[in-house]
């Protein structure tokens, strides 16, 4: 069944990368290749894009400057973009939004500000009043990578409402409580360190009782297990095969509908790194590192159906399509379409 897509990209040549597109991108996939691939909103290095759940607004970072923006947008059934409005992120580089479950909320991130807000959206899709404000403090075990609060990703717990912040510089994945006028509390009890390893992205288990995190610094994804009201970190396994030398850095995380399979891009080894996941004793285990079949493999996403996995793959500017078999676990690479610098994946 064919999807649109909504691609998030950098557009400037910048300390960690060389982009040149020319803002955020849509796209068709009809199982097979991404075609039809236009500009439909020239913005600065809008490299994160969420899209509400009925498809009618698409929000986008502005990863410019000592405070960056964030962006709204109205979306038709021909994919185009209106602007809706843009406010200020409330620090340097934003690196991930997402929409609150319950439509009335946005929630950011910046990374080299190391802030998140919480801001109301209007009945129109725009952003309206700051709701929430916090400022990180201090930094991590790692000097080149976490000598100061670095939020890289956001996320609400499907159980509690709370808000989950994913902070590689902090080495920590804090979670805060979301009151009913927007506010956030953190609560430090339920604080997990994951320190050097330098925790990027979460991904919640369908079943609500697991978390996965992939750690970008040393290469290894940590199964959570919620224990009461928080959660702890049960097992640890490499995204590497063993051997494996040479840099490395993960990206993204995703799991799949049955929650029986978990992949993770790995940018260095330029792969997709494949793992079973067994609910019952709470691991992970590596079965298969797939060739990316491109550079840099940033953003990961699976098709609404569960067969297909799409990974954007910056340095190379594609993106990579796999059928994927539920049953054997196995990838098979279809093919790859040309996109400029692509960072975020966001199906329709």
């Amino acid at each position: 069944m064919p999807h649109d897509l909504v691609i998030g990209t950098y557009t400037e040549q910048l300390p960690h990368i060389d982009g040149h597109a020319e803002g955020v991108l849509a796209a068709r996939f009809d199982g097979s290749e991404v075609s039809g691939v236009s500009v439909a909103a020239r913005v600065r290095n809008p490299s994160w894009v969420a899209v509400t759940p009925d498809g009618t607004r698409v929000y986008a970072v502005a990863e410019t400057g000592p405070d960056g923006g964030l962006l709204a947008f109205s979306r038709s059934g021909d994919g185009a973009l209106t602007l809706l409005g843009e406010v200020s992120s409330g620090g340097a580089d934003p690196a991930h939004l997402t929409v609150h479950p319950s439509g009335r909320r946005l929630i950011a991130g910046t990374y080299s500000g190391g802030t998140v807000s919480v801001f109301t959206l209007n009945g129109d899709g725009s952003i309206g009043a700051r709701t929430a404000f916090v400022q990180h403090e201090g930094r991590g075990p790692d000097d080149a990578r976490q000598e100061a609060p670095h939020v890289h990703q956001l996320s609400v717990d499907p159980v509690t409402g709370d808000v989950v912040v994913v902070d590689l510089g902090l080495g920590e994945v804090r979670w805060y409580a979301l009151d009913d006028d927007g506010g956030l509390t953190l609560r430090p009890e339920a604080t997990l360190s994951s320190g050097a390893a330098g925790p990027r992205h979460l991904a919640f288990h369908p079943d609500g009782r697991h978390a996965v995190v992939v750690n970008e610094l040393d290469s290894t994804l940590d199964v959570l297990r919620r224990d009461g009201d928080r959660f702890v970190r049960v097992s640890t396994v490499s995204t590497r095969e063993p051997g494996a030398t040479g840099d490395n850095s993960p990206a993204a995380v995703r799991v799949s509908d049955d929650g029986s399979t978990v992949f993770v891009t790995n940018r260095g080894d330029d792969t997709i790194a494949v793992f079973s996941f067994d609910a019952d004793v709470s691991r992970a285990a590596l079965v298969a590192t797939e060739p990316a079949r491109g550079r840099s493999p940033r953003d990961l996403v699976i098709a609404p159906e569960g067969d297909r996995v799409l990974t954007a793959c910056q340095d190379s500017d594609e993106v990579t399509v796999f059928a994927f078999d539920a049953r054997t676990r196995s990838l098979r690479f279809l093919g790859a379409s040309s996109v400029p610098t692509p960072v975020c994946l966001a199906f329709v």
